[in-house]
């Protein structure tokens, strides 16, 4: 299956996502799936479901492989269902890029520590806790399943940048 990724300002991009209650091989399939386009989308860390259109509560990350400077913690490749923010500390202000909103990147203001609830793919729960870049990038795609796009969260206007072509 090919998936077409929505790009803002399309409106299924607001549209909040469902909680999975399947913990079945068509949710292994799209989780598959979800990770080729990962895979295949130069300098992605992290894509949420709803960004190809499934407005299901469906995450993964992956900063292992980002060159980025806050990047002390890295749990690897993290497939994240029904993932939720249970307690939050800090602040951190980091340049967000989107595959949602491939024109820009843009200052924005995070909690610089997460402890967060999950299933895995089998449904078995999760809880951990990280700090920083991988942080960020978890709090970045859970807004995704609220219906929300990091540009929405700009520090200031002034803080919208053109993005640089990756290659």
């Amino acid at each position: 299956m090919r998936f077409e990724i929505l790009t803002y300002p399309d409106e299924r991009l607001k549209i909040p996502s469902l909680e999975v209650e399947e913990f079945d091989s068509e949710l292994i399939k799209f989780v598959e799936e979800l990770k080729n386009v990962m895979d295949n989308s130069p300098a992605c860390v992290g894509i949420a479901a709803p960004q190809v259109n499934v407005h299901k509560k469906i995450i993964l990350i992956d900063t292992s492989k980002s060159k980025h400077k806050q990047n002390k913690i890295s749990h690897g490749f993290m497939v994240l269902i029904n993932p939720r923010l249970v307690r939050a500390e800090g602040e951190i202000v980091i340049r967000e890029g989107c595959l949602s909103v491939p024109d820009f990147t843009g200052n924005v203001r995070r909690h610089y520590w997460v402890e967060v609830e999950a299933f895995d793919l089998r449904g078995n729960p999760l809880v951990f806790d990280t700090e920083g870049f991988e942080a960020v990038v978890i709090q970045h795609e859970i807004d995704h399943l609220d219906g929300k796009v990091f540009i929405e969260r700009v520090v200031s206007p002034k803080d919208l940048f053109r993005r640089k072509v990756y290659k």
